[in-house]
């Protein structure tokens, strides 16, 4: 009986082993790349981690001292060249214009006929008071003759004395309005406007043409200036001046005139400037930039221009060392002005003695540098 038991129960038994033999090799073939999976990542994982980590190389800088000046802005005007002795010129009396001789642009030499009246009237008035003159002396020696005899008084005689008088200035201004009836050049120069026409009725003193002396090279350039600038400005500092048509040539001059008050029309301040020619040709209308340098200054701290990072309008920022010299700190600064290749900080630097002036482009308030070299 336990024979045909063992028999019985022997085929159920072999396919329970064969099932449990399949399982084993299941679970070892999928425990295997689990494990093959986990050492890859493993090593994978450190590769991971230096990637993501900061940059260990320090960024090369180059130091600048930052310099404590006393400095005056450079102020920037421009203008055009003109004469000081530019006049509108005209006649003393009205009448008729007979002849201008000379046309806009004309040079003319000191004492040359520019224009004239018509002096038919003016001749005519000269002549009557030339006639008065001499009733007059006929009159006055008659009665010295009479006065002398006891015919005639004192007072007539006197009286004859007091016409003669009256009559002799009436020449005299007869004949300076005839001389001023012409308009001559005073000295040499350049006429810059006709405006008026001959067959024209001028009245006394209206301009005629507008003349621009040359003769004592008294060239200068007139301009407004801003409140604030005027301000600073003073009769006696100096200006350079560029003029475009000397492109190679910088001329000095002086603030000669400067006004008490603004213009009503435009709220500016005039300046006027006596330009040195310096053996120069100058004429009226060339075009001219200026650079005023007022005398009084303040106190500035001057960095390189390359120093300043993330300006805006009169804004920036620059960055120095921390004590440590390899890290930095950003600092807010207010510019003053730019002069050349300086910048004139006028806040943000009192305690500061070295800015960063090359390699401010690749720094954040992060970054490790490695100082090349510090300028003395």
């Amino acid at each position: 009986m336990n024979t045909q038991l063992l028999k019985t129960l022997r085929f159920p038994l072999a396919a329970i082993l064969a099932f449990a033999l399949v399982r084993c090799s299941d679970n070892q073939a999928a425990v295997t790349p689990a494990k093959s999976s986990l050492k890859t990542s493993a090593a994978d994982a450190p590769a991971t981690k230096r990637q993501a980590g900061p940059s260990e190389d320090p960024i090369p800088v180059r130091l600048q001292p930052v310099v404590i000046s006393r400095q005056s802005r450079l102020l920037q005007y421009s203008g055009l060249i003109a004469s000081n002795a530019e006049a509108h010129l005209s006649f003393k009396i009205g009448g008729i214009i007979s002849k201008i001789y000379v046309q806009e642009g004309d040079h003319v030499a000191a004492g040359q006929l520019l224009a004239t009246l018509d002096l038919t009237e003016i001749d005519a008035q000269v002549q009557q008071a030339a006639q008065n003159v001499e009733k007059s002396q006929r009159d006055e020696s008659r009665l010295t003759n009479l006065y002398r005899d006891t015919v005639a008084s004192l007072e007539q005689l006197q009286n004859s004395h007091t016409q003669l008088t009256v009559a002799t200035e009436a020449l005299h201004i007869a004949r300076f309005n005839r001389q001023y009836a012409q308009i001559r050049a005073a000295t040499s120069g350049i006429v810059l406007q006709k405006i008026a026409n001959e067959g024209e009725y001028v009245a006394a003193g209206a301009a005629v043409l507008v003349f621009n002396g040359t003769d004592n090279n008294d060239w200068v350039v007139r301009f407004g200036v801003s409140d604030k600038d005027w301000a600073v400005l003073h009769k006696g500092d100096n200006a350079n001046v560029g003029i475009d048509a000397y492109p190679d040539h910088r001329f000095s001059g002086v603030i000669t005139k400067l006004a008490g008050g603004a213009d009503p029309n435009n709220g500016t301040y005039a300046v006027e400037v006596t330009v040195k020619p310096a053996g120069h040709k100058l004429a009226p209308g060339l075009f001219c930039s200026l650079q005023l340098q007022p005398a009084a200054g303040r106190s500035y701290a001057l960095i390189p221009a390359s120093a300043l990072t993330e300006g805006e309008g009169l804004a920036g920022f620059v960055y120095t060392l921390n004590e440590d010299k390899r890290t930095v700190r950003k600092i807010p600064v207010h510019i003053a002005f730019f002069q050349d290749d300086r910048i004139a900080i006028s806040s943000g630097l009192d305690s500061v003695q070295e800015v960063i002036a090359d390699g401010v482009g690749y720094l954040t308030e992060r970054s490790i540098v490695k100082v090349q070299n510090v300028n003395p």
